[in-house]
């Protein structure tokens, strides 16, 4: 599949790139970000994908994150992709910001005019990976997650529903219980249908329940101060309760008042994620 470079900046010795690629899975045209650490000129690196939140592009996370000076320290592709497919001609794809464009949601949807082209699940498991793999020089035994808020939510499904696939996940304040707040609502219903049964296929909180695969040390950071936690859209202590019934070991860490649910936030805690993931990676 070809790619089509958009841009190339050298950073830390390494290159934070930005490529574009006809999608078959969302049948549009996709961007993706990619950090390449120096290392990647000599052999194989492993992989780390990064999944960014509502109205987010492949831009945010590789400009304000600061991620970079660790990934290269610790030899880590980084992949960011966009968050949904871009100009469909959806009637209605535009009309809010938490719901079609830039909220993917990270699912497959199954209702017209949404299943065509929102199938972002299948993208960031299958189609992305692929490209990723064919085109970089990535060892693609090695792979890890992370993401921030719905992107957040769509690392936690994706480690819970491929387990052994990635070997480990962290998440800055991620939507933990989609089908108990109103984002997760909204776009469960809207891409999946009315029936709520069918939503629990992609709610962490409900996968972690039933989990039995291989064990995963999952991180996640959540700001005192973010004002999505007390308006109730995140319900991380839904997740917690579930995964100390399961006994699967989680790091939850409530940081101080002050931080929310913005880059800064992120940006403070981000090379204690990439030094999670390397933890794994370069085992």
């Amino acid at each position: 599949m070809a790619l089509k470079q958009v841009s190339s900046n050298k950073c830390f010795e390494g290159f934070q790139k930005v490529f574009e690629h006809d999608s078959a899975e969302l049948k549009c045209k996709m961007k993706f970000g990619i950090y390449l650490p120096p290392k990647a000129e000599t052999g194989k690196c492993p992989v780390l994908y990064w999944l960014s939140g509502l109205t987010c592009t492949e831009q945010n996370f590789i400009t304000k994150a600061a991620f970079q000076q660790a990934a290269a320290e610790h030899s880590l592709i980084v992949v960011a992709p966009d968050t949904s497919p871009r100009g469909c001609s959806i009637e209605g794809e535009d009309e809010s910001w938490d719901f079609g464009t830039g909220a993917g949601f990270y699912v497959d949807a199954t209702e017209d005019p949404w299943k065509t082209n929102y199938r972002m699940y299948s993208y960031i498991k299958d189609e992305l990976p692929k490209l990723i793999n064919a085109n970089f020089p990535t060892d693609p035994e090695r792979m890890s997650i992370f993401g921030h808020s719905m992107g957040g939510h769509g690392a936690l499904i994706l480690a819970l529903k491929n387990p052994g696939k990635y070997k480990s996940v962290s998440a800055f304040a991620p939507i933990c219980n989609p089908i108990q707040c109103q984002w997760g609502k909204k776009a469960l219903g809207g891409y999946l249908g009315p029936d709520a049964s069918k939503w629990e296929a992609y709610d962490a909180t409900q996968l972690v329940k039933s989990y039995s695969g291989a064990r995963l040390d999952i991180l996640i950071d959540q700001g005192k101060d973010d004002q999505f936690l007390s308006a109730g859209q995140l319900l991380p202590d839904n997740f917690i309760a579930a995964c100390t019934e399961r006994k699967i070991p989680v790091v939850f860490r409530l940081q101080q008042a002050g931080y929310d649910h913005s880059y800064y936030f992120i940006a403070s805690f981000i090379n204690d994620h990439i030094k999670h993931h390397a933890k794994y990676l370069n085992a």
